[in-house]
């Protein structure tokens, strides 16, 4: 069975052999274990890939600095961001959008990024059996923090101004831009990500949430389903009140932290109907020298959420603060299960 046989049964909720894999790597992995994480990816190769390596974005809107080096860095947006720790990505500290009277005009899609030629990728993919996704993401909760700063946001949702408006909707037509140029490439599925939960709620009212952002995800999912690709998602924290949502509007997969929640509850309501894409806590869990807990974190999440049947991928962020023995034993014991 092929990665794409194997992400197709996992996505469609039929038997496989075993949990599809994924593995998520920051720079700090990369540069502090290199030679485990090398043994890591031999012994237990993803059946996810992404076309990075034939992808080459222009600079555009000032681009600058390596955004997982210490200093600044300025992104394609023209955000700046701030970065104290090697390896990781920082922060905006000075966003672009202090005043909608003024800045609103400094809100420049990257349109370049969304119509470059793709040919590569059509060729890469027709080469690969490994289940291939999207490089480009649609991302519009975070893009307009980094845009007008996390407070002034959560004021401009409850006030919604116009120039908060037209600033919402620039992001928006630029994620739908992208999904349009990615959608004819041969990949099997498109990326979406937005950290919508702090460590035990929705960062917003979930009625807010449904009235303001749920519609231009919905746009997203219609557009990508209609091509005949997937839906995947990334959201760290709590988003265990949207999980309905989500799965209403089409999403396929989506990667949360699933140990900010009830792993049990999520099981008994979404089993079956979602498949989680991960994940296991990096926070306390993958940082311990205990690998046991490693284990037996595998284990819980499989009795909740995996039968067999699919809807699981084996997944785990190695980032900072990580094992590379944890990450390893977190592959073996999905093997296992």
């Amino acid at each position: 069975m092929t990665s794409r046989e194997l992400m197709l049964r996992t996505l469609r909720f039929q038997p496989t052999p075993r949990p599809a894999r994924d593995l998520w790597t920051l720079p700090w992995a990369e540069r502090k274990y290199p030679a485990e994480l090398a043994a890591i990816r031999r012994d237990f190769p993803s059946d996810i890939a992404y076309p990075y390596d034939v992808i080459r974005f222009p600079e555009v809107n000032g681009m600058r600095g390596d955004p997982y080096a210490v200093g600044t860095s300025v992104d394609e947006w023209g955000c700046e961001f701030v970065n104290l720790q090697e390896g990781v990505i920082g922060e905006v500290k000075h966003p672009l959008v202090q005043d909608y009277d003024t800045d609103l005009d400094k809100v420049r899609p990257p349109w370049e990024w969304a119509k470059m030629p793709l040919d590569d990728v059509h060729r890469l993919c027709e080469k690969t059996d490994k289940f291939m996704g999207s490089v480009l993401c649609f991302r519009l909760f975070e893009r307009i923090q980094f845009l007008r700063g996390t407070e002034n946001v959560y004021i401009d949702l409850m006030e919604q101004p116009a120039g908060f408006l037209k600033m919402v909707e620039r992001v928006h037509e630029w994620n739908l831009a992208m999904i349009d140029a990615w959608v004819k490439t041969p990949v099997d599925f498109i990326v979406g990500m937005d950290d919508w939960g702090s460590q035990r709620s929705l960062l917003i009212n979930p009625r807010l949430w449904r009235e303001f952002f749920k519609p231009m995800y919905a746009e997203y999912a219609r557009r990508i389903k209609q091509a005949g690709k997937f839906v995947f998602f990334h959201s760290d924290g709590y988003i265990f009140d949207i999980y309905e949502d989500l799965i209403e509007i089409g999403f396929d997969a989506v990667n949360s932290q699933l140990f900010c929640m009830d792993i049990e509850e999520i099981g008994r309501r979404f089993k079956g109907r979602l498949t989680f894409w991960g994940e296991i806590d990096r926070q306390h869990i993958l940082p311990s020298p205990d690998v046991q807990q490693t284990r037996d974190a595998v284990r819980r999440v499989a009795r909740a959420l995996y039968d067999g049947n699919g809807g699981v991928i084996a997944q785990c962020e190695f980032g900072a603060g990580a094992r590379p023995e944890n990450v390893r034993a977190m592959f073996e014991e999905w093997d296992q299960v």
